[in-house]
């Protein structure tokens, strides 16, 4: 590839990437101002905790109906779109006088959050050859590790210094620079050749499809159990103040992006094996984070690690739903950002479940350890269909040789 077509499939990416930053803000950055949100609308941590929960299950439900009404678009005016409704989304959470309206702007702005990255993960990899498929759509996610680095502890100090309406204004900002790079570097793509939308729902009647998906939900499930509430951890249990709350969050962030990075330098090479390796050291670390929650230091050098590992496995389960869906890779790789987020919503939904059970917040990594273990078990079952599908693709082929030999 020469320098000059190098620039220009990685302008637009930066393009989408960006994109990417500002939804990862959004996404993340209520973690961080959890307990102002709460105390502004009148309402609980556990119950704040919702709005976590609710918008991943504006993802769940916005991932088919985006795909349906998206399906026979081009791409570049669909990417533009959604762009625009994640901006109006944001600018009704920063004005939302009450908790109802805030759940109802969380999940409006949700729905453009699966269709974003599922097809921005196609046109990323569609920008690049082949065999730099998963480095293209590691890119694209960087935006999504960097608004942790950048966007969640920023946001976080911008609300705990001017209020946390201030921090989904800047968002929504965010989301017009995306939109103007988007619509001024990414070339024109038209719509993928489609055999209808009923056609390529059949896609998930393929085992293998539904698998990474499963797992993709785990591992979102596995973090989101634990991450939703790391500021009363931080604040309760390691006794970290609240400026110093954004620098664990940094440090978060950069665990993220090292692990997208790595992710997706080694997603092309024996994918489920990382992803299996993956879900067995977040296990290690989730355990023992419920002891080194206690202390300030061995904290501070968990999170960077936990923050790695758990986007190390999200390169490779994008391209393993995008190859085993062959047939309909949008809708797959949107409807997996659906998965993902059916495991945000879960864990949320646990991990408060927990805490009103009675759990103390130094033992909720315990419930993310649970999550992340039944993900481990999972990446077996994957490894068996594999092999069957394989078996099965082998004998076809020598069926077909066979007619063709006589």
């Amino acid at each position: 590839m020469s320098l000059l077509t190098h620039l220009r499939a990685r302008i637009p990416l930066l393009a989408l990437t960006v994109g990417a930053f500002g939804i990862g803000s959004t996404e993340f950055v209520i973690m961080g101002l959890l307990p102002e949100v709460a105390a502004d609308l009148n309402v609980s941590i556990p119950s704040a905790g919702m709005l976590v929960t609710g918008y991943a299950m504006g993802v769940v439900v916005g991932a088919p109906l985006m795909a349906a009404a998206l399906s026979r678009a081009p791409r570049k005016g669909s990417l533009l779109a959604l762009m625009a409704i994640f901006m109006l989304g944001n600018l009704l959470c920063a004005v939302a006088p009450s908790f109802g309206l805030m759940m109802a702007a969380r999940v409006f702005t949700a729905f453009a959050h699966a269709a974003f990255f599922g097809m921005g993960a196609v046109v990323a990899a569609d920008l690049v050859p082949r065999d730099q498929r998963a480095k293209a759509m590691a890119l694209m996610f960087a935006g999504l590790t960097l608004a942790n680095v950048l966007g969640v502890p920023g946001g976080t100090a911008l609300g705990q210094a001017l209020g946390w309406r201030y921090t989904f204004a800047v968002v929504a900002a965010i989301g017009m620079v995306a939109l103007v790079g988007i619509a001024a570097v990414l070339p024109r793509m038209p719509a993928l050749a489609s055999p209808g939308l009923a056609q390529e729902f059949r896609v998930l009647r393929d085992p293998r499809v539904l698998l990474g998906m499963a797992m993709s939900a785990l591992s979102a499930a596995s973090l989101f159990a634990v991450f939703t509430y790391i500021r009363p951890i931080l604040s309760n249990v390691t006794m970290v103040t609240d400026s110093g709350v954004s620098a664990f969050l940094l440090l978060f962030g950069v665990g993220l992006t090292i692990g997208n990075i790595a992710g997706g330098q080694l997603a092309n090479h024996r994918p489920l094996r990382l992803i299996r390796i993956v879900f067995f050291l977040v296990v290690l670390v989730m355990a023992a984070f419920t002891y080194t929650s206690h202390s300030y230091w061995p904290a501070m050098l968990t999170l960077p690690l936990w923050g790695a590992l758990v986007f190390a496995v999200v390169p490779p389960l994008q391209m393993r739903v995008i190859d085993a869906a062959h047939n309909a890779p949008n809708l797959a790789s949107t409807l997996n950002q659906g998965g993902f987020n059916i495991g945000c919503a879960s864990g949320a939904y646990l991990g408060g479940l927990a805490i009103q059970s009675g759990v103390p917040y130094s033992q909720l990594p315990w419930v993310g350890a649970a999550l992340a273990l039944a993900g481990f078990g999972l990446s077996f079952v994957a490894r068996a269909q594999d092999r069957k599908h394989g078996r099965t693709q082998a004998a076809q082929a020598q069926r077909e040789a066979a007619v063709f030999a006589h």
